[in-house]
């Protein structure tokens, strides 16, 4: 939902507005739902398209827009019928020495702007329709920083799909057809210590991550960042995700992060890649970047098409 939605044609089933661009503003919010409060978050899930467009429509140029995620335990609190093939509550990760949480989360809201007023226009109005009705448990400002790149000082989301793969790697298809156009979210929330990681050499921290710090040129770094986190299919292709990585922080408080989102077609690619991440695997592992980014919340979501919102089954 948002100004510069893409267009389904004729048969298509329209998606939320995960594949645009990436804005340079944007507002988390993850909350639970109350015994009793169903009807209050079907009703903001019905009509978030509308709401979508009556905040932004004053600033057209603005680019407001919103993609909405239902959890596991709480599709069937909210929705009759069917229900996504692969949704699951996330699985929590304890390796040896990194540990990715499972945190609560019935629903997710990613909201993103060129303004941050207009994010926290649209994100006060969602907590308000909703007060009473759920508990806000995690509320995160991001934003743009530099030319994409981290709190790290590192490009982030160079390997990102575009066009046409992109919508093939984010976007359910025919193997559920009760809820192509889809994707699932993959939720979490980094911590990095900023100070610990420029105690690091340059190059040093170009071997962690895999990539040339200044020109973000890809790295022969076997067991970096990069090469954890690419993750081969049965005939040997990468298996790609769509990246949805944003810094927040609050420099008085020490806080440096990065909210981590990854929309996926199927939730067994991102998953896969934690594995090799937090567990490690053959040869390779854990993830170097751990030792500097703690995580310390993890959910999955299903963001369901943008047709199904505005017809929502029965409750």
């Amino acid at each position: 939902m948002g100004s510069h939605d893409v267009t389904a044609a004729p048969g298509e089933t329209l998606p939320q507005p995960l594949l645009n661009p990436p804005a340079s503003i944007a507002v988390f919010l993850v909350a639970t739902i109350e015994p009793g409060g169903q009807a209050a978050v079907r009703e903001v899930l019905g009509s978030l398209a509308g709401l979508v467009r009556s905040v932004g429509f004053p600033s057209p140029d603005g680019g407001l827009g919103c993609v909405a995620g239902v959890g596991s335990r709480a599709w069937g609190r909210l929705f009759d019928g069917p229900r996504p093939a692969e949704l699951h509550p996330f699985r929590e990760l304890a390796g040896p020495r990194h540990h990715a949480p499972a945190t609560p989360g019935d629903l997710f809201f990613h909201i993103k702007a060129a303004r941050t007023d207009l994010c926290f226009a649209l994100a006060a109005e969602l907590v308000r329709r909703l007060r009473g009705a759920v508990t806000v448990r995690d509320e995160t400002q991001a934003f743009s920083y530099f030319d994409s790149r981290n709190l790290l000082g590192f490009v982030d989301g160079t390997e990102n799909p575009v066009g046409q793969a992109a919508a093939d790697a984010a976007l359910v298809g025919e193997e559920d057809p009760g809820f192509r156009g889809g994707s699932y979210a993959m939720v979490q929330k980094y911590l990095h210590d900023v100070d610990a990681w420029e105690a690091l050499a340059v190059e040093a921290q170009e071997k962690v991550i895999g990539r040339t710090k200044l020109t973000n040129l890809e790295l022969d770094a076997p067991g970096s960042h990069k090469d954890i986190n690419t993750v081969l299919g049965p005939d040997g292709s990468e298996q790609k995700i769509l990246r949805s990585a944003m810094p927040f922080g609050r420099p008085g408080h020490g806080e440096f992060g990065t909210y981590f989102v990854a929309y996926a077609r199927t939730p067994r690619i991102p998953e896969t890649m934690l594995r090799k991440m937090f567990l490690g695997g053959p040869g390779a592992g854990p993830d170097p970047l751990l030792d500097y980014s703690r995580a310390v919340t993890g959910s999955l979501f299903f963001v369901p098409p943008a047709d199904f919102l505005e017809a929502l089954p029965e409750g």
